[in-house]
């Protein structure tokens, strides 16, 4: 059976506090190049999701005529404005 020794404690306590700054100190020396590198990939994913969505607008518009193209796609299955429910029709019996 062991025992807890007032030198082993010291030199627990030597190891957490010495990780604790050692950590502190990389962490200041690497997390503004880690958050850079995040910021930029964010970035550029979203300036890729930017061109996407420009591309695919149903609108286009021509540099040469300022010809202004409508895509049809989406005009041949019109939404349906009033949606009404069923009618049942039924006479009283007396």
């Amino acid at each position: 059976m062991q025992t807890a020794s007032f030198s082993g404690f010291m030199k627990t306590l030597f190891y957490i506090i010495s990780f604790y700054y050692i950590f502190r100190f990389l962490a200041k020396l690497f997390l503004p190049l880690i958050v850079k590198k995040v910021v930029e990939k964010a970035s550029t994913n979203f300036q890729q999701q930017q061109q996407q969505h420009t591309q695919d607008t149903s609108w286009k518009k021509s540099v040469n005529n300022d010809e202004i193209i409508y895509n049809t796609a989406n005009s041949k299955n019109p939404r349906e404005t009033k949606k009404v429910g069923d009618y049942v029709d039924y006479e009283e019996i007396d």
